[in-house]
């Protein structure tokens, strides 16, 4: 028996194989250090200088945030092809994770604008290598046509939500009671003890998580090297010639991301390497890409027009102490730690009658426009008068809406992914993802606090639309998805 059929076959992690604890903890951690830094990077942006922050304009800042958090999903790209054809999934994942830890350390010591240019291209490179492949893996720990498969993906899903609820309470309350790079300091201690435990589990993985499943050949590895410096000069002279600069980042990030999602479905559905049937399987999931593109525009606004709103518009007070900015994004994972064990459990019971992917796509992409319409009766209540409960409601919708379709998105795009495009497939889907998170940022610039229904009844009803639109197409979704179901 291979190594790869033992770890497949194993039970040792509550039912499912034992790789999965280790990727559940690196991603914890990763998750605790993204979202730790997350929550206050929007308010070290926009805040005054003498708040301890940089002081740009607000639209400025929430267009950063959304376009950096989409090029974190773009470098997914990177991380893919690097695993696809130089390393494998398993070594590039380590390497991305130094490559975080790094980041978040220059992000703690570097002063003002240029801790954020190196703090922020290392973490967004670094966790873009990591979530591909951290997926990918979780792929390769099951056989094909395991039922178990969803179940395992929205379990190492808690994983993302149980770093995602500590990191913005402990970086929140350093930033409150210390200051801003006590804040980003914690998340880069918490990188590091992910890291730790990463390496200490490797064994767990299995044969397959190792392979590179389309290597490059030597002759071209000196190319692509060359390509890669290219690139970056081209990408830092226009930085540094003003080409690229904070008012147009996210829509340039936008405009990127869409040309290269375009080229990437192209060159994969051209491919000689696949088959009839998993080319029609990749057109099954353009579909679900545009989607999930939709539901992440407003899904990541939870870091954009969400945090903007819980700094001007919410009331924070709680028996005469103020809450921390940040720690509202600490309620969105609390809502998925219940919850997501209670629908991981449902879909595994339900088996083959559980929702069709598609159908849970449409679930989740028309439960988030419908929670932007929920934004609307708090209208014009005035400064920091909006009550927490009302935001508490909306985040659990947001919560359900999650929970519908992206730890199935994950797990989709490993099942619909034709072999020699593994963890690129799974590139794919972060990318819709980047598009989304990226468009949350250029959506931000949008939103004004004294104007605010024309923005949340035109966001959430574009997304109803979208969902809506979706269901229509479904049989014809899942007769050329070829059986996947």
């Amino acid at each position: 028996m291979s190594t790869s059929t033992e770890v497949q076959q194993d039970t040792r992690f509550f039912g499912h194989p034992r790789g999965l604890a280790n990727l559940f903890g690196v991603e914890m951690w990763e998750r605790f250090s993204y979202y730790g830094m997350l929550g206050i990077l929007p308010i070290y942006l926009y805040y005054k200088v003498e708040q301890g922050g940089l002081g740009l304009a607000q639209e400025s800042a929430l267009g950063i945030v959304g376009a950096y958090g989409g090029l974190v999903y773009l470098s997914a790209v990177i991380g893919a092809w690097v695993a696809d054809r130089l390393l494998g999934s398993e070594r590039t994942l380590f390497y991305s994770a130094v490559l975080i830890m790094i980041g978040h350390v220059s992000l703690a010591i570097l002063p003002g604008l240029a801790g954020i240019g190196v703090g922020l291209v290392c973490v967004a490179v670094g966790s873009g290598g990591l979530k591909s492949n951290a997926t990918a893996i979780v792929g390769t720990l099951y056989a094909d046509g395991d039922e178990r498969r969803d179940a395992g993906f929205t379990i190492f899903y808690m994983g993302v939500n149980l770093g995602g609820f500590v990191g913005p309470l402990l970086t929140g309350l350093a930033q409150t009671e210390v200051g801003f790079h006590l804040g980003f300091g914690l998340a880069a201690v918490g990188m590091a003890l992910g890291l730790i435990q990463y390496t200490l589990g490797r064994k767990n993985l299995g044969e397959k998580a190792k392979e590179v499943p389309n290597p490059l050949p030597a002759s071209q590895r000196m190319l692509a090297v060359g390509a890669a410096v290219v690139l970056v000069a081209v990408i830092v002279t226009l930085v540094l010639t003003g080409v690229v600069n904070p008012d147009n980042l996210a829509d340039v990030v936008v405009i990127v991301v869409g040309v290269i999602s375009v080229i990437y479905f192209l060159v994969i559905l051209t491919s000689r390497k696949i088959t009839g049937d998993e080319r029609s399987r990749v057109f099954s999931f353009i579909p679900m890409f545009i989607a999930s593109a939709v539901f992440f525009s407003l899904y990541q606004q939870q870091f954009t027009v969400v945090a903007a709103y819980t700094d001007q518009r919410l009331n924070r007070s709680l028996f005469g102490w103020e809450l921390p900015v940040p720690w509202v994004n600490s309620i969105n994972p609390v809502f998925i730690i219940v919850f997501a064990p209670l629908l991981a459990a449902l879909w595994t019971k339900l088996g083959e009658r559980q929702p069709s992917t598609p159908m849970k796509f449409v679930l989740g992409t028309v439960l988030m426009g419908a929670a932007f319409l929920l934004f609307l009766p708090m209208v014009g209540s005035g400064k920091n008068a909006s009550p927490m409960l009302a935001l508490v409601g909306i985040l659990f919708v947001f919560t359900i809406a999650e929970l519908c379709l992206s730890p199935v998105g994950l797990s989709l795009s490993t099942k619909l992914a034709p072999e020699a495009f593994r963890t690129q497939m799974v590139a794919l889907n972060f990318l819709s993802i980047s598009f989304g998170t990226a468009m949350s940022g250029k959506l931000a610039e949008y939103y004004s606090v004294d104007d605010e229904a024309p923005y949340f009844s035109t966001v959430g009803g574009v997304a109803i639309g979208v969902g809506v639109l979706l269901f229509l197409g479904i049989p014809f979704i899942r007769k050329l998805m070829k059986g996947v179901h």
